[in-house]
């Protein structure tokens, strides 16, 4: 990534990874993803705000020299995951002088994952401030996005929030800002769906906290920097609203064909009655993708074969993986098949038990489906249309 400029004496100094597919050996980038990095220069002082993944650390070294900065006073660090913290310990080798500041417990963690020294680090509290001379960095507590001890950075002369993993998105883009890629805005939504969704009651407080700040850009430590703030902030009130939409979405898989003629029948009925549907075939899913749906859908049927007495492990992960992410939906159903007998309703029923949500009779039918299995799909369309009539 080259250095550019935000406003003057603050520049984008990070690195773009353009290849990386997949992050934490979970979740899918289809379009790559950056690790921000941002240089303040005030009149007395020059901070650094987070740094890079430590694959990326020599870029981040090329982009300060090429900057020609010859001292960092402070290395403020927002957040301990090594995408953020890991080319600390490099950086701290070649500008010995430099502070490492941040709150405790993330301190805590730094020490523990990259062994940094304890004499390095000057510990702040949420709502401190640091001088620059004529740059004011402003500390805020902003626990839970995603881990307990993230925090954001407001630069208050240039109303900048730095805001680490809070707004960002898994998004590789030659262009500085989002309002220049249109894409972004799905970026940030599957970044939400598949790290922030499981904090979506602690976010709104943490946005909450946020509202009395004059907000003019929003620099996240992922994706391209919001020029216009309230882009990113309002389609986070919305996805962590309990607002849900009129959509229905099916993860499946299918062995045999008996549950993928289900599926199609069911999604043929919903379509008929205005129901906005969403079918996801596991074994070919891209998990992001199936995250980004639970986002704003009512209700979701999970669609299966039995598999020696119970779901196909494909069926169980998705369920595993809904109730990890803990979505706004209100009803989930299951459907399926089995050849002779199992306890496959049982088994995926106990892995909601972070959902509030209704359990809808399930469908369960012998071989491949007949005329009565029809008719009990026909109800259960009749149930999802009567739990969806208030939606728009």
């Amino acid at each position: 990534m080259a250095v550019r400029k935000l406003v003057p004496n603050v520049h984008s100094v990070g690195a773009i990874d353009w290849g990386r597919k997949i992050f934490d050996e979970l979740i899918p980038l289809p379009d790559g993803t950056s690790y921000n990095a941002y240089i303040v220069k005030g009149s007395e002082k020059t901070a650094l705000i987070d740094t890079v993944d430590p694959e990326k650390e020599m870029e981040l070294l090329v982009n300060l020299h090429e900057l020609g900065i010859e001292k960092i006073d402070y290395i403020i660090t927002n957040h301990a995951e090594q995408d953020h913290s890991g080319a600390i310990p490099l950086i701290l080798e070649h500008f010995p002088e430099a502070v490492v500041v941040t709150n405790q417990k993330c301190k805590s963690f730094e020490i523990d994952h990259l062994y940094i020294h304890d004499s390095n680090f000057k510990v702040i509290h949420d709502g401190d401030t640091l001088s620059l001379g004529d740059k004011t960095l402003k500390f805020i507590m902003t626990p839970w996005v995603h881990w307990p001890e993230t925090m954001v950075t407001y630069l208050e002369e240039d109303n900048i929030l730095f805001s680490c993993d809070f707004f960002g998105s898994h998004f590789a883009s030659s262009k500085l800002f989002a309002e220049e890629s249109p894409k972004v805005v799905e970026g940030a939504k599957r970044y939400y769906a598949e790290i922030m969704m499981p904090f979506r009651s602690i976010i709104r407080k943490n946005i909450e906290k946020l509202s009395d700040l004059k907000i003019k850009m929003i620099a996240p430590s992922h994706g391209p920097i919001w020029k216009s703030p309230s882009t990113i902030i309002n389609a986070y009130k919305e996805w962590i609203s309990e607002e849900v939409k009129n959509e229905v979405v099916i993860p499946y898989v299918s062995m045999h064909e008996s549950t993928l003629i289900m599926v199609e029948y069911l999604v043929n009925e919903l379509m008929k009655k205005s129901i906005n549907v969403k079918p996801f075939n596991l074994p070919e899913t891209d998990t992001g993708e199936l995250a980004m749906s639970l986002v704003d859908a009512a209700t979701v049927i999970v669609a299966s074969p039995t598999v020696l007495a119970g779901a196909h492990p494909a069926a169980v992960y998705a369920t595993f993986l809904m109730n990890a992410l803990r979505p706004k939906t209100k009803f989930v159903g299951i459907i399926g098949s089995y050849g002779w007998g199992g306890k496959m309703v049982d088994q995926l029923s106990g892995l909601l038990g972070n959902l509030k949500v209704e359990i809808i009779d399930p469908v369960l039918v012998k071989g491949r489906p007949n005329e009565d299995d029809f008719d009990a799909l026909d109800k259960l369309v009749e149930k999802i249309v009567e739990n969806h009539k208030d939606l728009n």
